[in-house]
C-alpha cells in the first residue's frame, strides 16, 4: 500500500483509504474519491506540482498535499 502522490504517470491503482480531516474528506468524496474506486495517473506536473488523475470518465487536478492523504493499492 502506498500514497497516491507516489504513483508514476500511467499507473493504475484502487483507493484503499482516505486519511484526511473531515472537510477535506468531504471535498474528496464530492470529487469522486471513494474507497474501492479505481483510478489512473494521467500526468504529473514538475517540481511537486499537481497530479492529473482520472477516476472513471472524470479527470481531476489534485494538489500534491491532498494526494498524500489518499492510500492506494496498485493494480
Amino acid at each position: 500500500m502506498q500514497f497516491l502522490s507516489q504513483l508514476k504517470t500511467g499507473q493504475y491503482a484502487v483507493i484503499s483509504a482516505i486519511e484526511a480531516e473531515e472537510s477535506l474528506f468531504h471535498r474528496l468524496s464530492a470529487l469522486g474519491f471513494r474507497v474501492g474506486k479505481p483510478l489512473r495517473i494521467i500526468r504529473r506536473a514538475n517540481f511537486n506540482g499537481p497530479l492529473h488523475v482520472r477516476l472513471g470518465t472524470t479527470d481531476i487536478i489534485l494538489r500534491m498535499t491532498d494526494a498524500t492523504r489518499i492510500r492506494v493499492n496498485l493494480n
